[in-house]
């Protein structure tokens, strides 16, 4: 009898894996990009964090909001690649730093609208991170002011002047075209 439960409780696990991936992935690997300005490295990650979600099955009764837990998590984990030293050699010394400076979209890019989307899009990954952080959380993610201060670990007045600074900064790239920053 003991088998059979257990077996019952992994196949519970495993569609339960199987939802918030499907639920949660798109928005978690977007969310990620906006970090690491890679797509296969916005991938790892968030498969680092599903890989994680799968370990704490057994306690998610206890985490009060799951959205908030796991965008926490990418988040995190997307800070930490950046400021790991194995990052930052491999973009400097490899092709993928010439793809960062290239005029040319990012073949990620190449699904997005054309236009003015397309120039607000690549603005918004030139901003630095943490004006980066609260536009796609509070725009691309729709979350709310009260919502960000518990993902992000900030009082919700820095939140809303980043989103104001980062309004300003995104008007002055949009009026001249710029995208080429980080």
């Amino acid at each position: 009898m003991r088998r059979v439960k257990n077996e019952a409780h992994s196949e519970d696990r495993e569609s339960w894996l199987e939802m918030i991936m499907e639920e949660y992935g798109e928005h978690l690997t977007k969310l990620a990009y906006n970090y690491v300005k890679d797509w296969s490295l916005a991938e790892d990650i968030v498969q680092d964090v599903f890989i994680t979600c799968y370990k704490h099955y057994e306690k998610i009764d206890e985490i009060t909001s799951f959205k908030a837990w796991i965008y926490r998590l990418v988040i995190n984990r997307s800070k930490d690649v950046l400021k790991s030293s194995a990052f930052k050699r491999v973009v400097m010394n490899s092709s993928l730093f010439s793809l960062f400076t290239s005029s040319d979209p990012l073949p990620e890019m190449s699904l997005l609208k054309r236009s003015e989307e397309e120039l607000l899009s690549r603005c918004v990954l030139a901003l630095p991170v943490k004006y980066r952080e609260v536009f796609t959380l509070y725009y691309y993610e729709e979350c709310s002011i009260d919502e960000m201060e518990g993902l992000l670990g900030l009082n919700g007045n820095t939140i809303k002047t980043r989103l104001n600074r980062g309004r300003s900064k995104l008007k002055k790239m949009m009026e001249r075209g710029e995208h080429d920053g980080g």
